[in-house]
């Protein structure tokens, strides 16, 4: 689901496919992936918006960054990438950036929250 695709009604962030068998082999990937500028993976920054995985295997990333301005923007989808392509199972990944909505510190985990003192 692309911006110009939206329609009213429609949820800004995809859900996920979380029944998928390999969903959670995905997540633990993407926890291996860390802004440099923050000592937390970016799955508990909340920068991954949706995992999609087909029923053929294809897993299609949406996520965002801290910052449009961020100076890893044009490394982070490929570092994601590079997490998930050798997990068993996998036949392709597509990484998709965006920035609607804005990345907001809500959207962290609580265990992120912790480690970077917010509680």
């Amino acid at each position: 689901m692309t911006e110009d695709t939206l329609k009213e009604g429609d949820p800004l962030i995809a859900p996920s496919t979380t029944e998928h068998p390999l969903y959670e082999s995905v997540v633990e990937a993407c926890k291996s992936v860390y802004d440099p500028e923050i000592p937390v993976n970016i799955f508990d920054l909340g920068l991954i918006y949706t995992i999609d995985i087909s029923e053929e295997n294809a897993v299609r990333i949406v996520m965002t960054l801290t910052a449009p301005g961020c100076p890893v923007a044009g490394e982070m989808p490929g570092w994601v990438a590079d997490a998930i392509e050798p997990l068993p199972g996998v036949k392709q990944v597509d990484v998709e950036m965006t920035f609607q909505p804005q990345w907001g510190m809500d959207m962290m985990s609580d265990e992120a929250r912790l480690e970077l003192g917010f509680i």
